[in-house]
């Protein structure tokens, strides 16, 4: 068990991280920006580090500040939460060579995995179902030949993160330009690379998530499924399971799909293997 966690993340998370921990007799330590000074993640945590200045690239996005912090602090480990660091391979791989357990898969499979784009050639190769799209554009011009190849409409996605941040919906070519320096420039704010790729825009998709689990000895199971289609700016507003569209073989198939998937790839930790669902 650890004695101190250092949780490199702010809001809601932050605080539900605390409240786990508190709930399991653990020490916390919470990081935060100077605009955040006040947050409630600070007053609830058993310590705070202030790790830099309001922009996110300068403070939750700041691998050397957060090292510092759980070093200072004498952290045993550091839960990332969601979004900012928690998909970052490099930050997983620090963490390892600092000593410090990063809680979260290996660096390897992160590495893997935490690309959206890799993580899509990776699944596919694995049989399941993947949507149309194309790899990280690198220009306009590879964007505009990548879009007529899928066909529009289209989506713009950040490669190196979720949580609907980098994304932008392009319903035709004269629309693709703007949003891809949108998606680029969030992309960058929000998770530090503008890498971004095209995937097919599904019209309307219900949105269906197999919860994992997967231990460091290779077991693997899922918890089923949830239907999280009520959505807002694409952030999930309501999550329901099971799902009312998903009959048993389905679920079975899908299922099986997912774990055999993971086992495949080594993951370890809790994790979320999403599908879009069509109305056929």
């Amino acid at each position: 068990m650890f004695q101190k966690i250092l949780i490199a993340n702010r809001g809601e998370i932050a605080l539900r991280i605390i409240c786990a921990c508190k709930e399991l007799g653990v020490r916390t330590v919470a990081v935060y920006s100077e605009a955040d000074r006040d947050a409630l993640h600070v007053r609830f945590a058993d310590e705070a580090v202030c790790i830099g200045p309001p922009r996110s690239a300068d403070s939750y996005l700041n691998v050397a500040s957060i090292i510092s912090a759980a070093e200072i602090t004498d952290a045993d480990a550091i839960h990332p939460g969601y979004g900012f660091l928690s998909e970052n391979a490099n930050f997983a791989e620090v963490c390892e060579t600092c000593k410090i357990t990063f809680i979260g898969p290996r660096p390897d499979v992160m590495q893997l995995m935490g690309d959206k784009n890799k993580a899509r050639e990776t699944m596919a190769s694995l049989g399941l179902p993947v949507l149309p799209g194309s790899g990280v554009v690198e220009s306009e011009a590879e964007a505009v030949q990548a879009a007529r190849k899928i066909g529009y409409p289209v989506m713009v996605k950040a490669a190196a993160g979720g949580g609907g941040r980098g994304m932008r919906a392009v319903e035709s070519a004269a629309e693709l330009s703007q949003a891809l320096e949108a998606a680029r420039n969030e992309a960058k704010a929000a998770f530090g690379s503008p890498e971004v790729y095209l995937e097919k825009l599904i019209p309307s998709p219900r949105h269906i998530e197999f919860q994992v689990l997967a231990d460091q000895h290779g077991k693997v199971v899922h918890l089923g499924e949830r239907e999280c289609t009520i959505q807002r700016r694409h952030q999930k507003l309501v999550e329901e399971s099971p799902s009312t569209q998903i009959d048993a073989p389905l679920r079975q198939r899908m299922g099986h799909l997912v774990v055999d998937a993971m086992q495949k790839v080594g993951y370890t930790n809790a994790g979320t293997v999403e599908f879009l669902m069509d109305e056929d």
